[in-house]
Order: structure tokens, then C-alpha cells, then sequence
């Protein structure tokens, strides 16, 4: 709740400064105005200037703006800037052009005339905007005509102004603090994701941390923030802020696709969002790169190439929600503000419309908001994979015991020690010690399986009780049971484990007509860290001389001890020891 609280306050916030970086300047602010072209019109690059001059030529109102044309010219009257300074810059939104030719055309018919290549545009932190000085403008100009050849943008042309003083440009600093405040809120997500990931290492973290790279990588080209810090070329101003959305938006996209839930997305939507994700940075990436060989339609080629993806994403985006999918519900939140903006930039970079540059502070709001919210949707489904990985690995557990527990007794069974039993030999337990119910079988007989099972129960609690963290207590199978010793007197304890086994039975299962005694064989390994034989070998070994204490009247122990060996010799030396009665 602090967080979502937290979060609300920063969107607030970003929004109230892009509203008052977007209101119109003050009075104060009007004294050194910037204007806009009257008409504009697009013609084949060999059209000469005299020929402009002509009012028939031109469109006079503010559609038809065109950019996958030759070349497009841009006319300013006089009457605009009348009783004003005269204008001496031109800026307008950073993007890619061949040249641009300013001619100041007065009113006897002299024509003053200035070109200027691409590398010739400097940037300047205003916003996305580059500026050219202008030829001399003087009392006797009556208009200005600009034809700028090859441009690759429409908000090139819609958004050109000619000023007495470049501080006059559309974005005032006020905007700039709006992109330092989202830039701010790109960072913290970034630095959340870098720690999510040294916990969890789930792809999604990466993908999402690449996809803020990016965002940041727009907001400070396509803002211009850049500019604030450094001199870069107009060329690589233009080209870096639409492939960083167009990789952007395609990482999110496979973002989506790794972050849902399992299931909350059919197996052909989740095929075609990645597939859309390639799409987005492969096809509207490459246009961005704004090549001269591509002029003719690479910037209206861009952004229709970005429908497919709000299409997909927004279809998306509903049904995993209609899948019931919580992590889809953050996304919704996150990307509807995002979406809304994107499309209208859509719009506008088509040339649908003319609108403010100041809308696109809209759009940089959008992009902090949609990342702080999925930050805060990749911490929700971090707890909720660790609450997953938590009562897996508590049912792993879980399981692991059942299938290692024997489920009357609760002791180790025969397949748990089978695999721990090299290093539990290797960590000293070097007393093998097989016990055997004896005369079990009556028991059932005369009394009932559910009477021999209690006894097994005593049986396993009389050993158990004996137990420590130098024995362990293994039942094999029916009326056999194995104990592991290492430590000192293993013999000695071994024998009082198996002289306790009678008088716990005999207290816990009353009515039995005679003692329930057990007969034991044991192995004493005299280097059990050199032994090369396995637990079966063991085992056949103790059933011997277990087996040797039955044949000598029952309620004993046989033993045996054995130095190093290569194979399982039959025993040379058994001792058998009657049990005090």
C-alpha cells in the first residue's frame, strides 16, 4: 500500500508539471515571439525559388503536410514578424533532412539565400529541436521562403519557427525539469530490477531492464534532455529517438509474453505477442534509421508499421485479463495511458492533425508511469514466485521425507539409506547391525495384523528411543530393521538396543501370550572409509549371522569383524552371544 500510495504521488505530480509545461507562456515570456510558416507546398528539387514566389503555389491552411516528398518549402510573411526584431533563427523538431535553404526575398525582388547541410544543425536544450541562423532579414524583407529537400518527418515541417532569440523555442525549461522528473523515474526501476534479478533469476527481469534502458534511451533523445549535456548530431538525434521507442516497444512485448502467468495466455496468442515483438524492432527499427534510400516513405512506413502492435497488445492484454491473469491487470494499468499516447503520436506523425510539440510531454509521462506500475507488478509477481518456490520446495520436502520415511514406523527406509550409505560410511557409522523379530509370524497369526503391527510400532520405538546422532534407525521391511553405529563401545550398544526391543513391546502391546524377542547380527568394519563393497554385500553378511543367532537358540547377537577387503568372503570367525534373561 505505501508503494501504490508512493506511486500515485509521482503520477500526480508528473502530471501537474506536464500540464504547466505545457500551458501557454506568459505575457513576459511573448516579448521575443517565435512564429510559424504561413503556407507551405512540396515540389520536385529542381523548382527554383523565383518560382515560389507566387502565392498560387502554395497551401495556406494548416493540412496536407507532407514528408515523402522531394522537397517541401515553408514560406514566413513579413507582416508576421511586423514591429517585432526582425528574426535571425530557424529551430524546429529534430530529424533527418538533406539540406535546408533559407531565402530572403525583399521587396524590390532582391533575393539573399543561405544552405546549410545536415551536420550543419545543432542541437540545442530546448527540447527535440535544432537551430540554423537565417540570412540577414532586414525592413526591406517582405517574406522568407525555406526548402528543406529530402525530410524524413512531418513534425520537421508542422513544428518549423523562425525567432529573433532561440530561447524562444516551443519547449521552455520547465519542460526540461519534466524529463529530468521521468528520467528519475526510470532509474529507481532499473536499479529494483538489478536486485530482483540477484534474487530471482527470471528472464522477464532482464527483458524488463533492457526495456527501461531503451525508455530512457527515447526520453533523452526524443526530449532532447540530451542536449542539456552534450553537442551530438542532428543525424544521430534523429535516428536514436524512434529506434529506441521501436526497440522498446518490442522488448515490452516480450516482456509480456515471459511475465504472465503460466496459462494466461493461449499458446497462439503467446506465439504471435512474441512474434510481434521481433516485428516491432525488426521492421519500425530499420525505418527509423530514416536512410536516404528510404525517404520517400519511411516516416509514414514507421509508424503504420507500430499498429500491429498496439493492436496485438491491447488484444493481448484483454485476454489474459479474461484468464483471470493479476499480473495482466497491472500491465492493463500500466500500458492504457502509454497506449493512448502513443497513438495519438501516431496520429500526428502521420499528419493527420497539427498539434503542439508540448503534447509530447504526455507521452514521456506515460513511459515513466508505465514502468514505475510494472515495477511494482514484477515486485508482486516476485513475492508471488517466491511464495511458489516456497511451498514447492516445502512439498519437495515433504515428499523427500515420505518416500525416504517408512510409513508404519516413521524410520528410514531401505531406499534412503541405499543412497546415503557410502558417505554415511564415509562419515564413520562403521557397525552394521541387521535385527529380526523373532517368532514374528505367530504373532499375526494368533493375534492379528493390526497386534503384529503395533509390535513393529514398539519395536521401532525401542530403537528409536536408544538412537542418537552417532546411530540411525532403519526399518527394512516386514519384522527387519537396521541400526548404523559409529563412535566407541558400537558392539555394546548395538546389544542394548536389541535387549530393549522385548520390554517395550511387551509394555506397549499388552495380551501377547510369550515375549516378543529379537536376534541380531552385526558387522564391525575396522576401516569403513576403505570398504569397497555396497549395502547389499552388507546386508547379505548381517542375514548371515543374524541368521547364525536364530540357529543358536534366538534372542542373540552374532558379530563379526572386518578389516579391508576386496570381495565378500564367507565369515571365518563368528562369536555368538547369549542375551541376559
Amino acid at each position: 500500500m505505501a508503494s501504490l500510495r508512493l506511486l500515485i504521488r509521482l503520477c500526480v505530480a508528473a502530471m501537474l508539471l506536464a500540464l504547466v509545461a505545457g500551458r501557454p507562456a506568459a505575457a513576459q515570456d511573448q516579448v521575443l515571439p517565435s512564429f510559424a510558416p504561413s503556407c507551405h507546398a512540396a515540389t520536385p528539387v529542381d523548382r527554383a525559388a523565383e518560382t515560389m514566389i507566387a502565392r498560387a503555389a502554395w497551401t495556406c491552411a494548416d493540412n496536407s503536410w507532407r514528408s515523402d516528398v522531394p522537397a517541401v518549402w515553408l514560406r514566413f510573411e513579413a507582416q508576421e514578424w511586423k514591429g517585432e526584431l526582425a528574426p535571425r533563427q530557424f529551430f524546429s523538431r529534430i530529424a533527418r533532412f538533406q539540406s535546408i535553404t533559407f531565402y530572403a526575398v525583399d521587396a524590390g525582388g532582391n533575393m539573399r539565400s543561405v544552405a546549410y547541410n545536415e551536420t550543419d544543425g545543432r542541437p540545442f536544450a530546448e527540447g527535440p529541436v535544432f537551430q540554423l541562423p537565417l540570412p540577414e532579414i532586414t525592413a526591406q524583407t517582405r517574406m522568407l521562403l525555406v526548402r528543406i529537400e529530402a525530410p524524413h518527418s512531418v513534425p520537421l515541417l508542422t513544428e518549423a519557427r523562425i525567432t529573433h532569440d532561440k530561447t524562444k523555442a516551443e519547449w521552455r525549461q520547465i519542460s526540461l525539469v519534466l524529463l529530468a522528473f521521468v528520467m528519475g523515474m526510470l532509474v529507481l526501476p532499473l536499479l529494483f530490477d538489478i536486485s530482483f534479478y540477484v534474487v530471482l533469476r527470471e528472464r522477464f527481469i532482464l527483458v524488463h531492464a533492457a526495456m527501461v534502458g531503451a525508455m530512457m534511451n527515447y526520453v533523452l533523445f526524443a526530449g532532447g534532455l540530451v542536449s542539456a549535456f552534450t553537442t551530438l548530431p542532428v543525424a544521430l538525434m534523429a535516428v536514436m529517438g524512434p529506434l529506441s521507442y521501436a526497440i522498446g516497444g518490442g522488448l515490452s512485448a516480450l516482456f509480456f509474453a515471459s511475465f504472465l502467468e503460466r496459462g494466461a495466455q493461449s499458446r497462439l496468442m503467446r506465439r504471435i505477442t512474441i512474434a510481434t515483438g521481433f516485428f516491432t524492432i525488426a521492421l519500425p527499427g530499420f525505418f527509423a534509421l530514416q536512410l536516404d534510400a528510404t525517404q520517400a516513405f519511411d516516416d509514414r512506413a514507421y509508424f503504420i508499421a507500430c499498429i500491429p502492435y498496439i493492436f496485438v497488445i491491447t488484444i493481448a492484454v484483454v485476454e489474459a485479463i479474461l484468464r483471470g491473469s493479476r499480473s495482466a491487470r497491472f500491465v492493463a494499468v500500466a500500458w492504457t495511458p502509454i497506449i493512448i499516447a502513443s497513438t495519438e503520436r501516431l496520429l500526428r506523425g502521420l499528419g493527420w492533425y497539427v498539434g503542439p510539440q508540448s503534447l509530447d510531454q504526455m507521452l514521456y509521462v506515460a513511459i515513466g508511469i508505465e514502468v514505475v506500475v510494472i515495477s511494482l507488478a514484477i515486485a508482486d509477481r516476485f513475492l508471488a514466485l517466491r511464495r511458489e518456490r516456497d511451498e514447492a520446495l516445502t512439498e519437495a520436502r515433504l515428499l523427500e521425507h515420505i518416500s525416504s520415511r517408512d510409513s508404519l514406523t516413521g524410520l528410514m527406509n531401505r531406499r534412503a539409506v541405499e543412497a546415503r550409505f557410502d558417505d554415511l560410511l564415509a562419515q564413520g557409522f562403521d557397525t552394521f547391525a541387521l535385527v529380526d523379530l523373532d517368532r514374528f509370524k505367530a504373532i499375526n497369526d494368533l493375534h492379528g495384523h493390526q497386534v503384529g503391527d503395533a509390535a513393529l510400532i514398539a519395536c521401532a520405538e525401542a530403537i528409536r528411543a536408544g538412537t542418537d546422532r552417532d546411530s540411525i534407525a532403519v526399518r527394512l521391511g516386514g519384522e527387519e530393521f537396521v541400526v548404523l553405529l559409529r563412535g566407541e563401545r558400537t558392539l555394546e550398544r548395538a546389544e542394548a538396543l536389541r535387549q530393549a526391543i522385548p520390554m517395550r513391546i511387551a509394555a506397549d502391546v499388552p495380551g501377547l501370550e510369550l515375549p516378543v524377542t529379537a536376534s541380531m547380527g552385526v558387522i564391525v568394519l575396522a576401516e569403513a572409509g576403505r570398504h569397497t563393497m555396497g549395502f547389499a554385500e552388507f546386508y547379505a553378511r548381517a542375514d548371515a549371522l543374524m541368521y547364525d543367532a536364530k540357529a543358536s537358540g534366538r534372542n542373540r547377537l552374532a558379530y563379526e569383524r572386518l578389516t579391508v577387503f576386496n570381495t565378500a568372503p564367507k565369515p571365518q570367525q563368528r562369536d555368538a552371544q547369549r542375551s541376559a534373561s
